[in-house]
């Protein structure tokens, strides 16, 4: 049995970072990632960063297959960098092997055909999320079915393209794909687009998404996938519908992967949905073990899994202020075209929770800014607390809207009132000004 001062489960953005740091703190830390292609983490080598480089490459007109290779070019210089950090380490041991607890404080792992025991007082666990299979029937293994994952390892762009989901992964994918000239249809259970969203801008988002040729079915279930021929699927649905399509993108969200990580050997527990239950500081049921990132549920954020990184090192090291009780206002994005952000509540959500709320609304093509950079697509909306003057929150879907989301987050953050972002003297022209006009609100 091997002794460490800590071990890391995942290589993922809040587990390398942990890694790193105690590191450099002089513990001696075990990595333990089993598939190399994932050093880094799922944000580097198959979610955030290749997706948006082929969301931009699609925008820029840039062939599909020189988008694929200059995806796996930037992925491959990314991961090799990840590695390279910790590698140089003396602290840090990377085992290149599956983990699985045996105890509480024993992880097993196989190396070189040979099965080790590793054992630490510290483990963190940032094993992140994997996609979600939806029950059905057919050729699931057809080379034609794929997760968000594995299609952006396609070489080749699939004439048609049917996507089951509607949810922000399967809107990002099918905008990407559309740029890139492919006939897309969306298969969604909803009877309405984003329907936790304002359904003003929902309704923006489709109209735009629409317009650029993407068809969705709603309230319908993709029940049967049936393999034709070496180009052809076929996807019957609950409404009766059978689609034939060159590839189908299960975009049905994804789960805590738990999967053989030998929980079953631990006190360790988990919640109803299969997530590592921790407490506000992450730590899990057992003393002194962690989980970060999607494993744990919740948002599922690489910036969350570098922010839980924070929460645990306050814990270990500083003053034990940082807790998710202390997290607030998380913003998001969806690289559609043009995109959709959002931090804080809708108007329906601030009702709900007792507020008296003024709105702000801001069409895109009121804006110089975008008349500068000829696009006039998509609209901005603000809601206000008539009480107090803050913000509680803003869905901003249009050009530059995963930057400005930013600054409403950190005047949110600060409690300043809407008045401190509408009365700011703006350069000109830029997509920021705006607030002098979204926030022109009466209270």
């Amino acid at each position: 049995m091997l002794t460490y001062d800590a071990i890391v489960i995942g290589f993922g953005k809040g587990g390398k970072t942990v890694a790193g740091e105690l590191a450099n703190k002089n513990w001696n830390v075990a990595m333990i990632e089993k598939d190399p292609n994932m050093y880094g983490g799922t944000c580097i080598n198959i979610a955030c960063i290749p997706t948006k480089i082929l969301v931009h490459d699609g925008l820029e007109e840039i062939p599909y297959g020189d988008a694929i290779e200059r995806k796996d070019r930037v992925v491959e210089k990314l991961r090799e960098k990840n590695y390279k950090n910790l590698a140089s380490n003396d602290r840090v041991t990377i085992y290149e092997s599956e983990a699985k607890f045996r105890s509480d404080k024993e992880v097993e792992i196989e190396v070189d055909r040979k099965k080790e025991v590793l054992t630490a007082e510290h483990i963190f666990i940032n094993t992140e999320a994997t996609s979600n299979i939806p029950p059905m029937k057919g050729d699931l293994s057809s080379d034609k079915v794929y997760t968000s994952t594995t299609l952006i390892d396609r070489k080749d762009l699939p004439k048609k393209l049917t996507i089951v989901g509607g949810g922000y992964i399967g809107l990002e994918y099918a905008s990407m794909y559309t740029n890139f000239g492919s006939e897309v249809t969306v298969v969604m259970p909803e009877s309405v687009l984003l329907s936790h969203e304002d359904r003003e801008i929902a309704t923006e988002v489709q109209k735009e998404l629409e317009i650029k040729g993407i068809q969705f079915i709603f309230e319908s279930k993709a029940e049967k996938i049936t393999e034709e021929d070496k180009d052809t699927v076929t996807l019957s649905l609950s409404n009766g519908e059978i689609l034939r399509t060159n590839a189908v993108l299960l975009a049905t969200g994804r789960k805590p992967n738990v999967d053989n990580l030998g929980l079953e050997n631990t006190t360790i527990e988990q919640t109803a949905e299969g997530a590592i239950k921790v407490g506000n500081n992450l730590e899990t049921t057992v003393s002194n073990v962690w989980a970060l990132g999607d494993v744990r549920g919740g948002m599922q954020f690489t910036y969350i899994s570098l922010d839980d990184y924070r929460i645990v090192m306050d814990h270990l090291f500083g003053e034990k202020k940082r807790s998710l009780n202390t997290r607030k206002n998380i913003p998001y994005s969806v690289f559609i075209d043009p995109p959709l952000s959002k931090v804080g509540l809708t108007v329906k959500e601030a009702e709900e929770q007792g507020y008296e709320v003024a709105v702000g609304t801001l069409p895109i093509a009121s804006h110089p800014r975008a008349h500068v950079i000829d696009d006039l697509r998509g609209l901005f909306k603000a809601v206000v607390d008539k009480k107090t003057g803050k913000i509680l929150g803003a869905t901003l879907f249009g050009p530059e809207s995963p930057e400005l989301i930013n600054l409403v987050k950190l005047a949110m953050d600060l409690d300043a009132p809407y008045t401190y972002l509408r009365d700011q003297v703006y350069n000109h022209p830029v997509m920021s000004e705006s607030f002098n006009n979204l926030f022109d609100i009466s209270v």
